[in-house]
């Protein structure tokens, strides 16, 4: 028969264990509203437009297949305080074992996947131009922080698969303020054919952190890319001309130069065709093409 000592201590297990159950329900609850917003418009374009804003897209992330510089420049000053992108640690393996596996749906346009195994991350920087009908924009590819990404992406753009394709998405909530391209198709659910694993930020967690799914700040200058969930990057991506505020899910693979930054100010001011905050740019813009330096 239970001694009173066992009941006592059976009754606190059990209270223990409500308690966690309560904690955890009312951490989801903040999650999921935190989430909620920023992620319609992430999940909207990963999941609706199949683009992240990413890959796909989202309010608080999305994009169809999203960066940030290593060290901050004028132009693209990132937040060190609490919110901001976390601080770059190099991984073991970084840029050792890049695969593109196949993802069973047709390329939206002719390419030869880009090749895998050992990258290298030197130089650590690339720089890349991005011609549009509505002006130049000047990109710093981080090579040493993402590797795999910056393979693909400069393999698609030597291929010209970025080459006279449209900016299929514009936002310009106070939370996420991008403009998405990359998908040839013009519809937010196009891709080359295959797909590839999540650099930084998202390989500064372990898999399961909770902090996966809080919104951090990706600033206004930052390249990423987007996509339909974990490690489903393709060649959607998004230019950063606010900061934004996403879950730390969306690989940044570079940064914009001041007159990029001012090309994509005149076409957020022109708005979303509509007028709604998440949509088809209401100028049309067009990649004529990008080219590595």
């Amino acid at each position: 028969m239970p001694t009173n000592e066992q009941r006592r201590a059976t009754a606190k297990r059990k209270l223990e264990r409500q308690l966690e159950r309560r904690e955890e329900k009312a951490r989801k609850r903040r999650i999921y509203s935190i989430i909620g917003g920023a992620i319609a418009a992430v999940a909207v374009i990963a999941v609706v437009v199949t683009v992240v804003l990413i890959n796909r897209d989202s309010d608080t992330a999305t994009a169809s297949e999203t960066t940030t510089a290593a060290e901050p420049t004028a132009t693209t000053a990132a937040p060190t305080g609490p919110g901001g992108l976390p601080p770059f640690a190099a991984p073991a393996g970084l840029g050792e074992n890049c695969e593109y596996p196949q993802t069973g749906e047709p390329a939206s346009k002719e390419n030869t996947p880009p090749r895998t195994g050992k990258v290298p991350t030197e130089p650590a920087q690339i720089s890349a131009s991005m011609e549009t009908n509505r002006g130049d924009i000047g990109l710093m590819l981080d090579n040493g922080k993402a590797p795999c990404t910056v393979n693909s992406f400069a393999s698609l753009a030597q291929q010209g698969y970025f080459n006279d394709t449209p900016c299929h998405r514009l936002t310009t909530s106070p939370s996420l303020s991008v403009l998405q391209c990359g998908d040839p198709t013009g519809q937010g659910t196009g891709g080359p054919g295959y797909q590839f694993a999540n650099e930084y930020p998202t390989n500064q967690y372990q898999p399961d952190a909770p902090q996966l799914m809080e919104p951090v700040t990706y600033p206004r200058g930052t390249l990423a890319m987007a996509n339909a969930g974990p490690n489903t990057n393709g060649s959607q991506f998004f230019l950063v001309y606010q900061d934004s505020q996403l879950p730390p899910n969306y690989t940044v693979f570079g940064t914009i130069d001041e007159t990029g930054l001012e090309t994509l100010d005149k076409i957020a001011e022109a708005g979303v065709a509509g007028g709604g905050q998440d949509g088809p740019p209401a100028q049309d813009v067009q990649v004529t093409s990008i080219l590595l330096d």
